[in-house]
């Protein structure tokens, strides 16, 4: 018998019926001999409608206030499974944050989870029901409702199954599994049966969409293995491994790519680390995270600086340079919104040397112009002209995942 965290997204729990066959998948886990514990999104477009309705009163709500209506998203989808869950025979009780003390920061509207107290959850188990918790959402010290971003629910129930220890959290979404890259853009990606989580880490962060960052982070930190299925044709999915002695190692498991990039440059800034600890700082300051950093340019006693931002903080971040600008004695400041980055990892980067060669080669072949690199031990990534944005991800499938297969 095993304990199991389940997480269901919003097209997992999008209709009536959806929410149905989401009870027959637990039922059937409980039915196997587990204890199940279930996290849940608010049903598909629920999320959204409660927004619509903030922008009609103000078009920048209180963020706080915002918090507090758009975790009642996950409240209905919670006390309805767990009514479907008890038509069929089984105890089952809906849980809010609050009720499984989910302690958060205050940074409302991205919230990060501090703790999770496992004291009523293990009471549940104890009793023999299943738990329905409702993801995305925790409070504060003072009690205030949060939220936490997105792929908030995600990160849910990972620590969830990291306060409970869970044997294994299965994160249930429209996908069957992790792919070797998005198979919207090339059609020959193909689903891989292990990921090692390094390389899982690398590839969230980069730009795929299967599992978010934060929930990647929290599975590192409690050492909870993550599997990815598809609520709606569930199979094995796709295991994500601590050991890298798991997994069938290719030099490149994964093409990854980000849309949602955009480029800004500092013109003339004076040389010196201590002029750049200024710019960064200012970002820090604001919320604002940086991706890639460059040095573009060295003249006499000045320097020319390139950061990446992701698209939401674009506006944000060249009104402050701006403002600043004197302060930093640069002499220009201007950016680009039409760029993407494309990245290949994988963990036999460490002990294959050629990569390198190869990535830039079928770049090259294509005419693909780099605007900058950057590099670590199980990855290459490199900033380009969006409109090259596909080409480059099948180039570089083509090279390392279908001819090498």
């Amino acid at each position: 018998m095993a304990l199991i965290v389940q997480k269901f997204g919003g097209t997992s729990v999008g209709s009536i019926e959806r929410i149905e066959a989401v009870a027959d998948l637990v039922v059937k886990t409980k039915q196997q001999g587990h204890q199940v514990v279930v996290v849940l999104s608010a049903m598909s477009g629920e999320t959204n409608r409660l927004i619509n309705l903030a922008k009609q009163i103000d078009s920048r709500p209180s963020s706080r206030e915002l918090d507090v209506l758009l975790s009642t998203g996950e409240q209905v989808s919670i006390a309805l499974l767990a009514m479907a869950i008890i038509k069929r025979g089984h105890s089952a009780v809906s849980l809010l944050a609050d009720q499984v003390n989910i302690l958060t920061d205050n940074m409302f509207g991205k919230a990060r989870v501090e703790e999770v107290a496992a004291t009523r959850l293990k009471h549940e188990l104890e009793h023999n029901r299943i738990a329905i918790i409702a993801g995305f959402q925790g409070r504060d010290i003072e009690g205030n409702v949060t939220t936490l971003g997105r792929g908030g629910t995600d990160t849910s129930a990972v620590e969830v199954a990291g306060a409970i220890k869970a044997d294994e959290c299965q994160i249930y979404t429209d996908v069957d599994g992790v792919y070797t890259t998005d198979p919207r853009v090339e059609p020959n990606a193909r689903r891989l049966s292990h990921v090692t989580f390094a390389e899982m880490l690398e590839l969230a962060s980069l730009g795929a969409k299967v599992l978010h960052i934060r929930s990647v982070e929290s599975a590192g930190k409690h050492n909870v293995p993550l599997r990815v299925l598809s609520s709606f044709k569930p199979d094995e999915g796709t295991l994500i491994s601590f050991e890298e002695s798991d997994v069938t190692s290719n030099v490149v498991s994964g093409i990854a790519f980000n849309r949602d990039e955009c480029l800004i440059k500092v013109h003339g800034m004076p040389q010196g680390t201590k002029h750049l600890a200024k710019v960064l700082k200012l970002f820090a300051d604001n919320g604002i995270e940086i991706d890639m950093i460059n040095q573009i340019n060295h003249k006499v006693e000045k320097v020319d600086y390139a950061f990446t931002v992701h698209l939401n903080d674009y506006l944000n971040a060249l009104d402050l340079l701006t403002a600043e600008q004197q302060q930093f004695d640069a002499q220009a400041i201007d950016g680009l919104t039409n760029v993407a980055k494309v990245s290949a990892v994988g963990m036999g980067m460490k002990s294959h040397s050629g990569v390198a060669s190869l990535f830039f080669d079928s770049l090259a072949q294509e005419n693909i112009d780099v605007m900058f690199v950057a590099t670590s031990e199980i990855k290459i990534s490199v900033l380009i002209d969006e409109k090259y944005l596909e080409l480059a991800v099948r180039a570089l499938h083509k090279t390392f995942l279908t001819e090498n297969e």
